[in-house]
């Protein structure tokens, strides 16, 4: 009889001891990384100068580019209400000074609260993964504000709470830094960096800029428009990072870092002074426009996006100078600079020059920015310092790194204190010259901390260059 060719039913056993399904391949990219799917990469070493060499490089070159964009509509999102509040009375509002003030200030409180809880979420999640999540929770105070602003009865309450959500984009800037640190190594880690954080520093300029040119139109102004307007940026930077990023299954948090980092004197020395460079390059960028549209009501807003602009730029420059002089001597520098430009704003105020104010205020955005990238080179190095060994330094640029993620967060509060410190100064004293005398004794105490710490002839610190 003919046997059958039909497959013979797997007994119980031969079901229980059946191999289980392997897992789906990776694809090799070479020197020792693989993609797996879901755009996982294993193997990734960048302190591996063959690996570096072969594929590193351009893995960590595409990712910063998309990291860049979606770090740059962070801002953009963050820094909206900056440009938009002193266009709301031309769009019906009726809004107090300090309404307004409030306006400006929260996005950046939000923002800056985010800063650490973003940081721990590359890890957890994935770059890719976070940054695509990330980019489309911006669309939520986007359609949200393109919702507020077309009626003018729009309750206080709501416009602030609307405002808050703007917050998101300040998160951005943590989250961004933290993946981009973990695709490159320690020699290249520093420009890599500044690159990052100068593309998203840019966004605030360019929403300064565009946004008046936008929304002002012959039938009045509608500052729906300014949301709409950045909505298909996001989607596309979501189709970016979706296409051109990787996770990395390497990738951890060390909250233990942060946990020792927050012991540290240094890291609430260093958070000071950056609260002054940064905190001052988002506080005034963020008040600026509003500063001008009082002073100078007959100038275009969009002047404003200069200083934004001119303290992007500087940055990246600041901390090459910093690698060359040392962040001390350069960020001893910046608070010169920024106490003498709030001066020269000050003279300018009293004699009603509109090229001094604005030629003031670019000095001053300048030395902000070459001060926040003097200040972020400068921290490695102070921790750095007085290591005896390789576990010891390996250690310490751990805690270093913990230190960047706290003083990012606190220097962001600044957005958030200048223009509440120009609404008090108003509702005091009738205007703003109060608040930037204050701002110029903050400045020299700064300077006074940094000088003595970090810069004094003869002590540990200032001898080793930081």
């Amino acid at each position: 009889m003919p046997t059958s060719t039909a497959e013979a039913p797997m007994t119980h056993e031969q079901l229980t001891t059946a191999p289980p399904v392997a897992a789906p391949a990776g694809v090799p990219l070479g020197a020792g990384v693989t993609r797996r799917p879901g755009r996982r990469l294993d193997g990734w070493d960048p302190e591996n100068t063959a690996q570096w060499r072969a594929v590193g490089r351009t893995i960590a070159r595409r990712n910063l580019v998309a990291s860049v964009c979606a770090e740059f509509l962070g801002f953009v999102v963050w820094a909206l209400w900056s440009v938009v509040v002193p266009l709301l009375p031309a769009a019906g509002f009726d809004l107090t000074v300090d309404q307004m003030f409030w306006l400006i200030a929260v996005p950046s409180l939000v923002g800056a609260t985010l800063r650490i809880p973003y940081t721990f979420a590359v890890p957890v999640l994935g770059g890719q993964r976070w940054t695509i999540i990330s980019a489309l929770l911006l669309l939520v105070p986007l359609v949200a504000l393109a919702l507020v602003v077309q009626d003018p009865t729009t309750p206080f309450g709501v416009l602030v709470a609307v405002a808050a959500l703007a917050g998101v984009g300040g998160g951005n800037f943590a989250s961004s830094m933290a993946n981009i640190s973990f695709f490159y190594p320690e020699a290249a880690k520093g420009r890599a960096l500044g690159l990052n954080a100068a593309g998203g520093n840019l966004g605030t300029a360019a929403v300064q800029l565009v946004v008046p040119l936008v929304v002002v139109t012959a039938a009045g102004v509608r500052l729906e428009r300014a949301a709409l307007l950045v909505v298909p940026l996001v989607l596309g930077a979501v189709v970016l990072a979706w296409r051109s990023m990787d996770n990395l299954t390497g990738a951890r948090s060390d909250v233990r870092a942060y946990a020792v980092a927050a012991t540290r004197r240094h890291t609430w020395l260093v958070s000071a002074v950056y609260l002054g460079t940064f905190g001052s390059f988002i506080g005034f960028s963020s008040v600026f426009p509003t500063l001008l549209k009082a002073t100078f009501p007959e100038v275009s807003v969009s002047v404003a996006f200069l200083g934004a602009l001119v303290g992007a730029v500087a940055r990246p420059l600041g901390g090459s100078l910093a690698d060359r002089v040392g962040g001390a001597r350069v960020t001893l520098v910046a608070f010169g600079a920024m106490a003498t430009a709030v001066v020269g704003a000050i003279l300018a105020l009293r004699a009603g020059s509109f090229v001094g104010f604005v030629g003031s205020f670019l000095v001053l955005f300048v030395a902000t920015g070459a001060g926040n990238g003097s200040v972020y080179r400068m921290i490695p190095a102070v921790f750095r310092h007085g290591a005896t060994d390789d576990a010891d330094r390996a250690h310490r640029a751990r805690v270093a790194a913990g230190c960047l993620g706290i003083a990012g967060a606190v220097g962001a509060f600044g957005g958030f204190l200048v223009p509440r410190g120009f609404a008090a100064s108003t509702a005091a004293t009738g205007g703003i010259e109060a608040a930037l005398w204050a701002v110029v004794g903050v400045y020299a105490l700064l300077a006074t901390l940094t000088w003595a710490v970090y810069a004094r002839p003869g002590s540990a610190l200032g001898a080793a260059g930081v």
